[in-house]
């Protein structure tokens, strides 16, 4: 979806639609995320409770946190995918239309290749951004983790990957054991250090292969 935001931006927008749009999409990604997490609470969550039932879903859930973290992440992959398709050079485009493509096939087939490293690059720190999203799921997605007493009890009743259930990820893992009273030297204690360098790591490799991409997709125009 943010993929095709950008392209209609970029290619099919006029300079008034997209002089409006390219800053309300700037202005959505500077929403603080606790805002999101509130709204994921008190207005995502009941539309799922009232469609699937108050039964299934539960009131903190990691579908309703998932939903809004896709629509936090979606001004960043439209702003910066629309920044890469832009870049394109014109004259691309005019050859393309020169020989008899629509605008549709010029999008698709020239100027989406052209700006590939750009649009890569984009998904990866999304989905960065995604890893290391704190308030989001520790508002909306709950504060405990999922007990089992074996696996073969988490896979037999697919508790594991129910999206309508409370889980805990690790970013709401740090939050919870941070904000109580925790001993010097305990697991809890030992666990932030953990899951922070584990975030760190993850961060890290994601940011290794945005630039990978980049380089190997970058194009070079006269």
């Amino acid at each position: 979806l943010g993929l095709m935001t950008a392209i209609y931006l970029s290619e099919y927008a006029s300079n008034r639609v997209r002089s409006t749009l390219k800053p309300m999409l700037e202005v959505l990604a500077g929403i603080p995320t606790v805002v999101y997490g509130y709204f994921a609470l008190t207005f995502m969550t009941p539309i799922l409770r009232g469609i699937f039932g108050r039964d299934v879903v539960e009131i903190y859930n990691t579908a309703s946190a998932g939903i809004v973290i896709g629509i936090l992440i979606l001004p960043l992959v439209s702003s910066m995918s629309e920044d890469a398709l832009s870049s394109v050079p014109g004259a691309l485009r005019q050859a393309a239309y020169g020989l008899g493509a629509t605008k549709l096939e010029t999008a698709w087939n020239i100027v989406l290749p052209a700006a590939l490293s750009g649009i890569s690059a984009a998904f990866v720190v999304a989905v960065s951004r995604a890893v290391g999203e704190t308030m989001v799921v520790a508002i909306a997605a709950g504060a405990g983790p999922r007990n089992f007493s074996n696996w073969a009890d988490a896979l037999n009743n697919l508790a594991l990957v129910n999206p309508f259930k409370g889980a805990e990820t690790m970013t709401g893992h740090i939050v919870r054991i941070s904000g109580g009273d925790i001993s010097y030297g305990t697991l809890d204690y030992t666990s932030l250090f953990a899951i922070g360098l584990l975030l760190f790591l993850m961060t890290l490799v994601l940011n290794i292969i945005s630039r990978i991409l980049v380089e190997r997709f970058r194009e070079e125009y006269e």
